[in-house]
């Protein structure tokens, strides 16, 4: 008798979907986080980490050509090794981070007092998660 789990074939099309979404997500992040390089208002790290987590879920082999480019995978190999993000990286991301949530509470969801302290309160741990993070210094 085999034990194993047994995949329906509804429960695959729904995993194959997921996947096709995470790496068009990833795609378009990634095209953010190259933009980002030469845009200075665009904050490349967290693009580039969103990009490397959508990948991770949807294909190894794109997960792999970013962890090993040469011109991506310095800023993902420092945030995972411990090195923190530059602090170029953290002051951009908290500024556009509260730009556009108090843009979102003020002009958007004025009338909806819940929906404005859950976005108040995600900008606050996200920015505290940020603030926490190691600042990475390159090395001269």
């Amino acid at each position: 008798m085999d034990n194993s789990p047994q995949l329906v074939p509804s429960k695959i099309k729904k995993q194959k979907a997921v996947r096709i979404l995470l790496f068009i997500a990833g795609s378009i992040s990634l095209g953010l986080g190259a933009i980002g390089i030469f845009l200075p208002l665009l904050p490349t790290t967290p693009f580039l980490l969103l990009t490397a987590a959508c990948y991770m879920r949807s294909s190894k082999r794109m997960h792999k050509w970013l962890l090993n480019n040469r011109w991506f995978g310095e800023y993902i190999k420092n945030y995972q090794a411990g090195r923190g993000i530059p602090l170029k990286t953290k002051i951009i991301a908290i500024t556009i981070l509260w730009i556009t949530i108090l843009f979102s509470v003020f002009f958007m969801l004025s009338e909806i007092l819940i929906l404005q302290v859950v976005l108040i309160a995600i900008a606050v741990v996200v920015s505290l998660h940020l603030i926490r993070l190691p600042t990475f210094k390159k090395q001269t």
